[in-house]
């Protein structure tokens, strides 16, 4: 009788388990690529919370184990948290969240770009040099 209990609930948690990882995989975590006709290729990425719980036990007076109520519940929450943007072989982030509240943190958001337009800005000028010493 104690097996059968344990069959039923072990059933039951494997059945919950099974539908939350039809969910939960890992195409909601990194999406399918988005090409646009220009070229640029988008790749969604999101952050997965999942959580479930089951349970069950006999009720009424019959010991035989024919009384079994139970039961099993999940949830699945999504939240997107950044695209890949990728453009002529350059991958950058751009994250979807709530912009910069203060100048630190705009200083940071903006640091990726400052250091590719300084790279830039120096490439510019070491041609620059090169081109007047031929």
């Amino acid at each position: 009788m104690e097996n059968e209990k344990k069959s039923k609930v072990s059933d039951l948690m494997q059945a919950t388990i099974e539908k939350i990882h039809q969910l939960v995989d890992t195409n909601a975590i990194v999406g399918q690529p988005i090409t646009t006709p220009d070229g640029v290729t988008l790749i969604p990425i999101s952050r997965v919370n999942f959580g479930f719980g089951s349970g069950g036990g006999d009720y009424g007076k019959s010991m035989k184990g024919e009384n079994f109520g139970g039961g099993g519940g999940g949830g699945v929450k999504i939240d997107p948290v950044a695209f890949l943007i990728i453009k002529d072989g350059v991958t950058r982030v751009l994250p979807v969240a709530v912009p910069p509240v203060t100048t630190v943190d705009r200083i940071i958001d903006m640091a990726p770009d400052l250091m590719d337009k300084a790279e830039k800005f120096l490439d510019k000028k070491k041609a620059e040099k090169e081109q007047e010493t031929l």
